[in-house]
C-alpha cells in the first residue's frame, strides 16, 4: 500500500517525532501513522540492493565481448577436432585389426578410410558453419584472406584454433587406442613408424619428393576450387544446410581418386596437429625429419599453395562477387566513362 494510502486509512493521534525524543503512548493508529513516513525496508529489498551493487554491467559487457570473441575460433577448433576424430579414428580401425591379438578380423579398407575422413569433414563443416566461416583448414583461410577479403587480423587466431584442435583430436584418438597401439608395436610404449601414419601423412616409397608435393598440391587445389565453387551465390551452389553433404561428396572423390600415394594430407592443421601429438608420446624425430621435412613442404607448403591457386583461378576467370580482391582491382562496367564525341 503506497505512503499516502496508509497515511488515509491509519488516521488518529499524531506524535510528533523530534531529534533524541521516543514515541510514548502510541496506539494501533499512531504506529500506522508514523509507519506511512517512515516505511522500514524489507528483507527483499535488502536482498535486491545487495544484488544489484554486487553486479557490474561493465562485467558482464566484458564476458560477453570475451565470449563473442572466442566463438568463430572455438568453432574451428571444433571442426578441426570432429575431424581428426574421425579421420584417424578409421585410420586405427583399418591398420590395427589387422593383427589377430587387436581383432579378430580386418577392420576395413581404403575405401573405408576415405568414408572414415569424408565424414569427419562433413560434420566437422557442419559444427563450424553459422557460427564462423568453417575453414577448418588453415590453406582456406589464408587463400580467403589474401583473396576474398576475410580480415588478417583473424588469421592468426583460426590457424592456432585449428592446429590446436587436430593436436586434440589425435590425442583423444590415442587415449582410445593406445592398448591396440601397443599390441600391434609389440609391447607397451613401443613406437615407431609402422604407425605413425595413423596420425600424419606420410607419401608411399616409390614416389619423388617433387611427385608428393605435387600429388598434395592438386588435391588441395581440386578440394578448395570446388568449396569456392558451392558458395558462389550466382552458380548452382547448394543451400547452406546441404552445403556440408556437398562437402563430404567432394572429400571422398578426391580421397578415394588422389590419395592413395600420400594419404591426402590436404590440411596443414590435419597434419601438423596430430604429427605433434605423435611426437608428444614418444614416436621417433623421423616424424619430422622424413624426406627432409616432407611435413613442411607436403603438409603445411604444398596445400597452402594449392589453395591460393584455385582461389585465383576462380576468381580471376568466373567469380563476379565484389568481396573478392580481382573485383576491386577490375574497374565495373558501369563505372566505365565512354568518351565524349
Amino acid at each position: 500500500m503506497p505512503v499516502w494510502a496508509r497515511s488515509s486509512v491509519c488516521d488518529g493521534r499524531y506524535m510528533k517525532r523530534t531529534q533524541g525524543s521516543t514515541y510514548k503512548n502510541l496506539g494501533y493508529l499512531g504506529r500506522c501513522i508514523i509507519s506511512s513516513y517512515h516505511p522500514l525496508p524489507t528483507m527483499s529489498q535488502a536482498s535486491h540492493s545487495r544484488l544489484t551493487t554486487t553486479i557490474d554491467p561493465t562485467h558482464k559487457n566484458s564476458l560477453r565481448r570475451i565470449r563473442d570473441m572466442l566463438r568463430e575460433p572455438v568453432a574451428e577448433f571444433l571442426g578441426v577436432a570432429i575431424l581428426v576424430i574421425f579421420g584417424a579414428g578409421v585410420n586405427c580401425s583399418i591398420l590395427l585389426s589387422t593383427v589377430p591379438g587387436v581383432s579378430s578380423s580386418p577392420k576395413g579398407d581404403y575405401l573405408a578410410g576415405s568414408f572414415g575422413w569424408a565424414v569427419g569433414l562433413c560434420l566437422g563443416v557442419w559444427v563450424a558453419s553459422g557460427i564462423s566461416p568453417a575453414h577448418i583448414n588453415p590453406a582456406v583461410t589464408l587463400a580467403m584472406a589474401t583473396w576474398r577479403g576475410f580480415p588478417w587480423r583473424k588469421v592468426p587466431g583460426f590457424i592456432f584454433a585449428q592446429t590446436l584442435g587436430g593436436f586434440v583430436g589425435a590425442a583423444l584418438v590415442y587415449a582410445t587406442y593406445f592398448h591396440a597401439i601397443d599390441i600391434f608395436e609389440g609391447g607397451a610404449g613401443i613406437r615407431t613408424m609402422k604407425t605413425a601414419g595413423i596420425f600424419g601423412a606420410f607419401s608411399i616409397d616409390y614416389l619423388t619428393n617433387v611427385s608428393a608435393f605435387f600429388a598434395e598440391l592438386l588435391a588441395t587445389a581440386m578440394l578448395v576450387l570446388i568449396i569456392v565453387a558451392l558458395t558462389d551465390k550466382k552458380s548452382t551452389a547448394p543451400p547452406p544446410a546441404l552445403f556440408p553433404l556437398a562437402i563430404f561428396i567432394v572429400m571422398l572423390g578426391i580421397s578415394s581418386s588422389l590419395g592413395m600415394q600420400t594419404g591426402f594430407a590436404m590440411n596443414p592443421a590435419r597434419d601438423f596437429g596430430p604429427r605433434l601429438l605423435s611426437a608428444a608420446v614418444g614416436y621417433p624425430g623421423i616424424v619430422f625429419s622424413f624426406r627432409h621435412q616432407y611435413w613442411l613442404w607436403t603438409g603445411i607448403l604444398a596445400p597452402i599453395i594449392g589453395a591460393q591457386l584455385a582461389v585465383a583461378l576462380y576468381d580471376i576467370f568466373l567469380y563476379q562477387e565484389d568481396d573478392s580482391i580481382v573485383s576491386k582491382l577490375s574497374p565495373s562496367s558501369s563505372t566505365t566513362n565512354s568518351p565524349v564525341v
